[in-house]
């Protein structure tokens, strides 16, 4: 690994290695670094550990400053372009046009908008992701992949593994490194956000509700931030949208009840993509929830200003100002962190586009409008896609954006019934905000921890849950 992270001594001790992966997988079981297996995903009987590295790996201090400086900005900048209609139908036209997953929450939206909206409290849970770009002189700077504005997840897992890789390193005789592993805890953070919002929704006797996936892997994921609730005395119950459409109803004053509990918020670890949404009344429980009086996390609009098609209209030139009158430095801050994003609508920039995509498409990512990682595009198999749709309005289904270089280091990538081999890796860096907001005031706005994610080059794309990263922490210098 080295550049100021794990010796490349250390790193090719084989025996110290091999006596260090056992060390490690204990460690990781016995803080709680857990997964159910692929084999019983609904089960608790049978767990293995979160796949993880071996060692934390180096990350710049003042590029790690830099991403929890600015998410207290982009939480405002989510939170005020999701109430900003005119922006939000502007951007997303050519989208849904031809996309029906997201002209199907935008139809909620529109709905929504025109019934009136049953709550004033908003919350946000939040995460921003970024890489670090090499440029030729060497050095590294801070750019946004994007920004997740639902089921932002790994919360719980990475507020476990500090403890994880100090024992590594304590082990390992590294006891300097092992001090230098930044304390973590995004669980109670993202759980303080729920719980001002459960507080302000005002019932004593209201629940949580965690809307959740079929396939429930991560789940103890979810588990640490739902024991934050529970020692706050708040209660917490997990449901899918199929109990939603079956046990639900709104009373006149559109109070959320499901098998009689009155739900004062609804955290949607669900419902981001397509396949999440198995048939109709997986809508309708979407659209039922909308209409209700409980917070929602997020609720539409919020869950569409996370949209790639948003984030490139947020790269044009004056629209961060739109947000941000009068404060220049916000704008900067916010600005300093993106990278080269295209639109691909039909017209003569669009069609610049797709043509420099294809002089070149070693240097793009082709980004469709999803997420849960997996689903980007790159190199060749980009090429084709967009020669097949570049005369298309099938094209605005996607944004362009520059592709981030980062610099590979070396470490190991633990992972159940996998060979233990060192591998070249990248890093992605995740930085989690809360926010929530009653009418006008911002009553919470805060970053709450972080999550680095570390991959072997061979993969171009897909996060922990899509089984290609690995969980890790930043080892600053």
């Amino acid at each position: 690994m080295s550049a100021n992270g794990i010796p490349e001594d250390v790193l090719m001790n084989t025996e110290l290695i091999k006596d260090l992966q056992t060390v490690a997988k204990d460690a990781a079981l016995l803080h709680g670094v857990l997964m159910r297996t692929k084999e019983h995903p609904n089960s608790s009987e049978v767990v293995t550990y979160a796949p993880f590295t071996l060692f934390p790996s180096p990350v710049p201090k003042a590029v790690f400053l830099q991403a929890l400086a600015v998410q207290t900005h982009f939480n405002v900048l989510v939170d005020k372009i999701s109430q900003d209609s005119g922006f939000l139908e502007e951007a997303l036209a050519s989208t849904i046009a031809v996309d029906e997953f997201t002209r199907r929450l935008f139809n909620i939206y529109k709905q929504i908008q025109k019934e009136g909206r049953s709550q004033s409290i908003v919350l946000g849970l939040n995460r921003s992701d970024y890489m670090l770009d090499e440029n030729k002189d060497g050095n590294s700077s801070l750019k946004q992949i994007e920004i997740n504005t639902i089921a932002a997840s790994f919360g719980g897992l990475s507020s476990r593994m500090p403890d994880v890789h100090r024992h590594i390193l304590r082990v390992a005789g590294r006891l300097e490194e092992s001090q230098r592993v930044l304390d973590n805890n995004p669980a109670a953070g993202l759980a303080m956000g729920l719980a001002k919002a459960w507080e302000l929704y005002g019932s004593e006797r209201a629940v949580v509700m965690f809307l959740v996936e079929d396939s429930q892997r991560n789940i103890f994921d979810h588990r640490y931030v739902e024991d934050e609730l529970w020692k706050r005395n708040i209660t917490t119950i997990r449901r899918r949208f199929e109990n939603v459409s079956m046990t639900t109803s709104l009373d006149q004053e559109k109070r959320l009840f499901v098998d009689g509990q009155e739900v004062a918020v609804v955290y949607f670890r669900n419902g981001y993509m397509p396949q999440n949404y198995t048939s109709e009344q997986s809508w309708e429980a979407r659209l039922l929830i909308e209409r209700s009086l409980a917070v929602k996390c997020p609720d539409i609009s919020t869950h569409l200003a996370g949209t790639k098609k948003v984030q490139q209209e947020l790269a044009r030139h004056g629209v961060l100002e739109r947000f941000f009158p009068e404060q220049p430095q916000v704008v900067e801050q916010i600005r300093a962190t993106f990278t080269g994003l295209y639109t691909l609508d039909m017209g003569p920039e669009g069609d610049q586009t797709v043509a420099l995509a294809l002089s070149k498409p070693e240097q793009f990512v082709l980004k469709p409008q999803r997420e849960g990682g997996g689903n980007n595009l790159y190199g060749s198999e980009m090429y084709q896609v967009l020669e097949v749709v570049k005369e298309s309005p099938e094209r605005t289904a996607y944004i362009l954006m520059d592709k981030i270089q980062p610099k590979p280091l070396h470490n190991y990538l633990l992972r159940r019934d996998s060979p233990l081999e060192l591998s070249s890796c990248v890093s992605e860096l995740g930085v989690f905000g809360a926010y929530v907001r009653q009418g006008k005031d911002m009553v919470m706005n805060e970053c709450v921890g972080h999550l680095l994610r570390t991959k072997s080059t061979e993969h171009a794309d897909g996060g922990v849950a899509a089984g290609v990263a690995v969980l890790d922490n930043p080892l600053l210098f």
